[in-house]
């Protein structure tokens, strides 16, 4: 899929006749073509993808709506640039300020001779509304997500580490399908599941233990993105109620969803229910992140959430509690943000703490 179409119109939205894409996700998200190591310039009426002769034949196989280039010692990336900016004769020419280093920004404008024009957040308005092709692909990386955590639960067991369970969602994955993990996966267990970010190592899981699993993965480029928190053996009352905390903040969040409401107000419709019960100052992160070519995009289903969520959208939804020291609890689903509401795609249990 290539978004060339959407990228000349913001184009002309904002005044530009081409855009300089040098970041790796944006080149994609312009062409569909995954590896670059170069660059695309957009004009208003040629794309042109550059690239070096590692890719130059998949790039002629696979990129979309563009004309492809290679780029070499003799015929170097910036001189062809130059060359064809004048040749779709564009003068104003914007750059992905947002994601170059100012010197790298100022460097491309030398060796260009072209004032460049900031247009970073170009890419971060266009991406944060997916097209249904590419909710599509998101689709499908939550499937192969979902088959590996069912095939990874009648797994784990006491005497396991948190790394093996890493090590089995991973290659579970692979095996139905992935591109690759949309992030390291987080895995886990007793004391650990206080913290939201652990690293899995070498702890032992006992009976009785939670065990939180946090991780996703790629399909056509794009992520998934999801956490279960389940109980190995037996749980305490305590522990089910807090999953039950959790899982009720979690609904009241995604009732809370839909295109045009605040990021905060999502966020605050779940952390109500969590402070009502008891827990406010042990849940510390926001309710949710958009994704899509990346695990974190904007806009934000957090308490700083100050944009309006749009339509088309695709956000987390993770609520939790962490009691430092003693166990936390985090259930992740993935919704899209429709005019009429949240769409969950994420279809793995939750309804109950499921305990093994």
């Amino acid at each position: 899929m290539n978004q060339i179409k959407r990228i000349r119109e913001e184009l002309i939205a904002r005044g530009l006749e081409a855009i300089l894409i040098t970041d790796e996700k944006n080149q994609r998200y312009a062409t569909g073509f995954p590896f670059t190591d170069g660059a695309v310039l957009v004009g208003l009426e040629k794309a042109i993808l550059l690239t070096d002769s590692r890719y130059i034949e998949a790039a002629h196989q696979q990129a979309e709506g563009v004309e492809v280039r290679l780029f070499d010692r003799e015929n170097p990336l910036a001189a062809q640039l130059y060359g064809a900016l004048r040749e779709i004769d564009a003068r104003k020419v914007a750059a992905e300020d947002q994601k170059l280093s100012h010197a790298g920004f100022l460097a491309w404008e030398k060796k260009l001779g072209f004032r460049l024009e900031g247009a970073g957040d170009l890419f971060a308005k266009l991406r944060a509304v997916k097209t249904e092709e590419e909710i599509a692909s998101m689709i499908r990386a939550q499937r192969i997500s979902e088959k590996a955590l069912e095939e990874v639960l009648p797994v784990i067991k006491p005497g396991m580490t948190e790394r093996e369970v890493a090590a089995e969602l991973v290659y579970r994955m692979l095996r139905n399908g992935s591109e690759g993990n949309s992030f390291d996966p987080i895995v886990v267990t007793g004391s650990k599941t206080s913290m939201p970010h652990g690293v899995p190592g070498d702890k032992v899981i006992q009976s009785g233990d939670f065990v939180t699993m946090d991780f996703g993965c790629l399909k056509d480029g794009y992520c998934s993105d999801m956490t279960r928190t389940v109980a190995v053996g037996s749980a305490t009352d305590e522990m089910k109620n807090v999953y039950a905390v959790v899982l009720k903040a979690q609904l009241a969040g995604i009732a809370a969803a839909k295109a045009g409401v605040l990021g905060r107000d999502i966020d605050a419709a779940a952390r109500k229910v969590i402070a009502d019960a008891g827990y406010g100052e042990y849940f510390g992160h926001g309710f949710g992140h958009c994704l899509g070519l990346d695990i974190h995009e904007p806009p934000t289903a957090g308490p700083g959430g100050k944009a309006p969520m749009p339509a088309g959208c695709v956000s987390s939804a993770e609520p939790g509690i962490y009691l430092p020291g003693r166990f936390g609890v985090r259930i992740e689903d993935v919704m899209i943000i429709r005019e009429t509401g949240a769409e969950v795609i994420t279809r793995a249990p939750k309804d109950e703490l499921i305990i093994l």
